[in-house]
């Protein structure tokens, strides 16, 4: 079993390739390809049980979108034959149709999101957040500098209960189409979300799958759950 990390020496901010840590202590005979932005791609020549990317700087973003688009017939072959891809944070904007600076400036990006995204690097935004999937419920926390707009209606990946999703004006967060999976969401989302990170490794190929310290895991997913629905806790800021 294989998982792909592209690009880890941009992608790695806020503890996101825990995500895919989380999954290797839970299964130590899953293979670990990380994906450099000089050398090739595996999924160029076969089709990795998944492909990773975390949360990028700005610079890096610019780095990552030039390196992919050369890539794009393949990721849209890959897409449509359901290969489980998973992007958090800012990842998913490369897969948009373009990011805007504050100044106008664009970075051209594979267009496969029916998105595009804007930056104001003055205004961080800071949130908690809780939302759905399907009848899983999700945790987790966003920093950024920019957002995405677009009609996700049909294709979102959380429906939010508390927080914004992929900007402050809409309550559906991320994007899905087929297997690939596109949040906002930053640092381990799988190691927070324990029932979310079962879900995924079934789509692996893991029948029933078990999770390294799982006891633990969801005894801190459900304290936070609480936490996260107190009527006075504040999620921005």
């Amino acid at each position: 079993m294989k998982i792909e990390v592209l690009f880890s020496e941009v992608c790695n901010l806020y503890g996101d390739l825990f995500n895919v840590e989380f999954l290797k202590r839970s299964y130590p005979d899953i293979e670990i390809i990380n994906t450099s932005l000089k050398s090739q791609p595996l999924f160029l020549a076969e089709k990795p049980d998944m492909i990773y990317m975390g949360s990028v700087t700005e610079r890096g973003q610019e780095l990552v979108a030039e390196k992919l688009l050369s890539y794009k017939d393949r990721l849209l072959e890959l897409i449509d034959d359901n290969a489980l891809i998973l992007l958090t944070g800012n990842a998913c904007e490369l897969f948009g149709s373009y990011i805007e600076s504050e100044s106008g400036d664009r970075i051209e990006c594979l267009g496969i999101l029916p998105a595009y995204a804007k930056r104001k690097m003055m205004a961080r935004y800071n949130s908690l957040y809780i939302g759905k999937f399907a009848d899983i419920d999700i945790v987790g926390f966003k920093s950024q500098f920019s957002h995405s707009y677009g009609d996700n209606n049909a294709s979102y990946l959380f429906d939010t209960t508390k927080g914004a999703g992929i900007n402050p004006d809409v309550m559906k967060e991320g994007f899905r189409i087929n297997n690939l999976f596109c949040t906002y969401l930053i640092g381990p989302v799988l190691l927070l979300n324990p029932p979310f990170a079962k879900y995924i490794l079934k789509l692996m190929g893991i029948n029933e799958p078990t999770l390294k310290f799982e006891q633990e895991c969801y005894d801190s997913y459900y304290a936070r759950i609480k936490e996260f629905n107190e009527p006075d806790k504040k999620f921005e800021g």
